[in-house]
């Protein structure tokens, strides 16, 4: 499906129609179809359905204001299992874990983490100073299965409908959480993150 095209269908779209009244509905259609499924037809299984969960979790999901229309009372420093949606190179995406930074007007600023033990062994820490300084260390979390490593750089803002579960706490009081704030601030300071 070439980007171009759809873009020329918008600019000459003057009425609020929805998009099967359209007569080029049909073609569009087919067109995506085949394209979704030739790329569901080159990955393995193990990236296929996590593709397919964030599909249908979108679709249930997008139309909801926050977490608490789904039970979740979240707080900051629970660590959540979270659906990122899809992802571009060296961004996290789909399912993930993540800790709740900050929380504004349904929205959580958080940090996604992982069990990654490769990451773990990469990452910055006063064991490893020639680590890697947008990975940050957690070591085994209370409720948590695996030691964990932060992904600083892929910190951002979600709408909290994308929580799932809340699968642990990190005490916004402790030093670790202070900790965790200082590397996220000194990420978004340009130029002292360069590795």
């Amino acid at each position: 499906m070439e980007i171009k095209k759809l873009y020329e269908l918008l600019e000459h779209e003057k009425e609020e129609q929805r998009i099967t009244e359209a007569t080029y509905w049909d073609y569009l259609w087919e067109l995506y179809v085949e394209e979704k499924s030739a790329d569901y037809q080159m990955l393995a299984v193990k990236e296929a359905i996590p593709r397919l969960i964030s599909d249908d979790n979108l679709r249930k999901r997008r139309h909801i204001n926050n977490c608490m229309e789904l039970g979740l009372n979240i707080k900051i420093g629970d660590i959540c299992y979270i659906d990122y949606g899809e992802a571009y190179i060296n961004e996290i995406g789909y399912q993930h874990f993540g800790l709740i930074v900050s929380i504004f007007h349904s929205k959580a600023f958080v940090v996604p983490m992982s069990g990654n033990h490769a990451a773990f062994l990469q990452a910055y820490s006063k064991d490893n100073p020639k680590g890697k300084r947008h990975l940050m260390r957690l070591g085994k979390i209370k409720g948590m299965n695996k030691e964990s490593v932060l992904f600083i750089n892929d910190a951002k803002w979600i709408n909290t409908a994308r929580i799932i579960d809340i699968k642990a706490h990190l005490n916004k009081n402790s030093s670790l959480f202070h900790e965790i704030k200082e590397r996220v601030k000194s990420c978004l300071d340009e130029g002292t993150m360069h590795k």
